[in-house]
């Protein structure tokens, strides 16, 4: 069954690795059903290191510039569980309305600040950075549980 028609899934919500995936980030995205990279990722090798844990979505982050990341959406929606995902990199450049579009999760990155907020019912996650520290911020990702009546995401800080 795909993560789309499940019933429940686990996703891994990474973002703003800047090149760097650490061992506990590995560990910590074991067993989940997907990942999503929300950006700012690195080298490609990177992603296929990720690939070989769960099926990879990503968008790219403001420093993604090399040319192979002309490739990747700046934005993009997904759907796991009956729920509707929507990613984008800087969450201040969002282009659409979450509600009005069903929205149930807005993932985004760059701020390395992780946060998990619900604003009109929709859940806004950021999982922070899980590549190298930036000021006194942790690092950490998330893992985003979802079913068809709920979405709940959980900060795992890595080092």
């Amino acid at each position: 069954m795909s993560p789309a028609n499940a019933e429940s899934v686990t996703l891994g919500v990474i973002a703003d690795t800047h090149g760097l995936l650490r061992a506990e980030a590995l560990e910590a995205l074991a067993g989940v059903d997907a990942i999503v990279h929300a950006g700012d990722i690195g080298p490609p090798e990177l992603l296929a290191r990720l690939e070989c844990i769960a099926p990879l979505h990503v968008v790219r982050g403001n420093v993604d510039r090399d040319a192979w990341c002309d490739s990747l959406p700046v934005s993009l929606t997904l759907e796991f569980a009956g729920q509707r995902l929507h990613m984008r990199h800087i969450l201040a450049e969002l282009d659409i309305d979450p509600v009005r579009e069903g929205i149930a999760v807005v993932v985004s990155g760059h701020s390395h600040k992780p946060s998990i907020e619900t604003r009109q019912g929709v859940l806004y996650l950021n999982p922070g950075s899980a590549g190298p520290r930036r000021f006194r911020l942790p690092i950490t990702l998330a893992r985003l549980e979802l079913s068809r009546a709920t979405a709940n995401a959980t900060l795992v800080e890595l080092c």
